[in-house]
């Protein structure tokens, strides 16, 4: 089923996010954590891509995708990084993912590898060059968007701008980095319609259940932390089954903040824990139904 479709059912749709494992031999630790995690009925499973975009990452992927869209029978979003990769491992990808009936892609840059410089003729620099080839190949085909800024940006108005060219590039629909203030993603949603962006919008959140996770999270995303979350963090960061009840409480009551006002696709950065996915939706089960 194409995640376009899922968007506009006029539901609470609830999502979640995988990732391969770091060797292709411990795929079956992958396939558990699929089945554990399709047992809580997500609208779609998204499992991520490696940033250098090899032919074995891919596979990793393909892999995944396959655990659970087929075997799961739950809709599978295939993420597909482009800043290092080859036209022939993208054709591949995609003739496997199309085999499978998996039908949905998040296509991304992908972050650069140190030392690593863009050629002004490479194909793919940026993820809208990407839409058009996964588009023609019958994809429904997602984005990434940042509602505090990408952090190479040069601001927010410019953020705005590339994103409209990756939507009018063909992008079905976006899903958002997280954030842990949902006032910042109602001000994004404004600026959105307000420059003519009106595809769906999927809300990122991430259950902090891990003090060390803050650090590197705020870093590379460049979200912000407000005051309540990092009290939060600051009275229950050195208490591990303190802090995963207070990362699930907050997460939920955000989801249950975003609904009320009219925000009903939400993601979930699980970190490949079935089990916070299914306290947060059992938190939320007479919400989303």
């Amino acid at each position: 089923m194409k995640i376009s479709d899922i968007l506009r059912n006029n539901k609470v749709n609830v999502s979640c996010e995988i990732s391969p494992p770091k060797e292709l031999t411990s795929l079956r630790n992958s396939a558990e954590i699929v089945a554990e995690m399709a047992k809580v009925s997500p609208a779609f499973i998204s499992v991520t891509y490696g940033a250098a975009g090899t032919e074995a990452e891919a596979q990793k992927t393909i892999d995944v995708a396959r655990e659970i869209e087929v075997k799961n029978n739950v809709t599978a979003l295939a993420h597909m990084t482009c800043i290092n990769a080859k036209d022939e491992t993208i054709d591949n990808t995609l003739r496997e993912l199309k085999k499978d009936g998996i039908e949905n892609i998040l296509a991304l840059r992908g972050d650069i590898p140190a030392g690593y410089t863009i050629s002004p003729d490479a194909k793919f620099k940026h993820a809208s060059d990407l839409v058009p080839k996964l588009k023609d190949a019958g994809f429904c085909v997602g984005g990434a968007c940042y509602p505090e800024g990408h952090v190479e940006s040069e601001n927010r108005i410019k953020d705005i701008e590339n994103l409209k060219i990756k939507v009018k590039a063909g992008c079905d629909f976006l899903t958002t980095q997280m954030f842990f203030d949902n006032n910042i993603l109602y001000s994004f949603m404004f600026r959105l319609l307000k420059s003519g962006i009106d595809v769906p919008v999927v809300a990122g959140l991430m259950p902090v259940v891990n003090k060390k996770q803050i650090s590197r999270i705020c870093k590379l995303s460049g979200t912000s932390l407000p005051a309540r979350f990092a009290a939060i963090v600051d009275r229950f960061g050195d208490n591990p089954a303190s802090m995963r009840q207070a990362g699930i409480a907050y997460a939920t009551e955000q989801i249950i903040d975003l609904v009320a006002n009219g925000v009903t696709n939400i993601h979930i950065y699980t970190m490949n824990k079935p089990d916070i996915a299914k306290s947060i939706m059992d938190n939320l089960s007479d919400i989303i139904n």
